[in-house]
């Protein structure tokens, strides 16, 4: 027998937890600005908590049932709001807190696909102190990406083309983190692939203006181009839906969430990283990926804090 959907108001008081401390608090008061009118057009009795260091109090105060997380980057996408809601014993959406911890760490990421045989681009890992750069660019090569290895949303990176670059790309990237990834650039095309409760979303392809798909092509371009459908044969995508999925899996992301990826000129997939926290602004990719599903963006909020009902750990 299936069980009966239920009601906005049998999910009780929603908080929609937005802002934080990240770097990414602008694009996560958007997300959560969007989902929180969603959620309050379904009748859900849901309530914006911009969240600080006093956040504990703050929902243990306020009577709430459930939590929808807004949140991007540190504190909102890397597992520690998530085990602070378990241990208020507040359900909420997305990956529990190891999914969200390893997702967030591109190094532990990656290791782990390596692991499994999922294709990832050669890298290293740099932390603060002596760096033999020729050492590194023979084992990475160029040109290559230095990036924080716990960021997202592109903050931080540089595109490193020349050995005598390098440094000013750490000095970039050591702003955000102590640890930073450097990782063979891949010439391709790029894309991205949703999911959802298991589901893989039509994929799509990113067409940014200029040479890659940044901070400011994401949230702030308005020539970056999204190709849904992506352009490649069904078979092709539905085998690189699949990867993607196993690939979320693998580092125990759970719910909803997207994986990014390259296709090289070769048409070889190369798998980059995991958002188990993406955007949900009018630039995102999710709902756009939803939206060729056939489900509007109320409806994809809906499904994602129907995941709360799900027993937890």
């Amino acid at each position: 027998m299936s069980r009966v959907a239920p009601s906005a108001k049998e999910l009780g008081k929603v908080a929609v937890l937005l802002g934080g401390w990240a770097a990414e608090r602008e694009v996560s008061l958007n997300s959560g600005a969007a989902v929180l009118a969603a959620l309050q057009r379904r009748g859900v009795a849901a309530e914006a908590v911009d969240v600080g260091r006093d956040v504990l109090d703050r929902l243990r105060e306020g009577g709430f049932d459930r939590a929808f997380i807004a949140l991007h980057g540190r504190g909102g996408e890397d597992g520690v709001i998530q085990g602070a809601l378990d241990l208020l014993q507040l359900p909420y959406t997305g990956s529990g807190v190891l999914g969200s911890a390893i997702g967030m760490d591109k190094v532990r990421t990656k290791q782990i696909w390596q692991a499994m045989g999922i294709p990832t681009p050669g890298h290293a890992v740099i932390r603060r102190g002596p760096l033999d750069v020729t050492d590194l660019a023979a084992h990475v090569g160029l040109p290559m990406a230095i990036k924080p290895a716990r960021e997202g949303s592109t903050i931080g990176i540089s595109r490193v083309e020349r050995a005598e670059d390098v440094a000013d790309a750490c000095t970039a990237g050591f702003r955000h983190d102590d640890v930073l990834l450097a990782e063979r650039w891949i010439q391709g095309e790029e894309y991205t692939v949703a999911l959802l409760n298991g589901r893989v979303l039509p994929m799509i392809r990113i067409e940014p203006a200029d040479d890659f798909y940044d901070y400011t092509a994401k949230y702030h371009s308005n020539d970056t181009q999204y190709h849904c459908p992506c352009g490649l044969p069904a078979g092709k995508e539905r085998a690189l839906g699949e990867i993607a999925l196993q690939a979320f899996e693998a580092v125990g992301a759970t719910g909803w969430g997207r994986v990014d990826l390259m296709v090289d000129a070769d048409g070889e997939p190369w798998f980059l990283e995991v958002n188990t926290v993406p955007g949900m602004t009018d630039h995102s990719l999710v709902p756009m990926a939803a939206a060729a599903a056939g489900i509007d963006f109320d409806e994809l909020v809906w499904r994602i804090l129907l995941g709360t009902l799900e027993v937890r750990r």
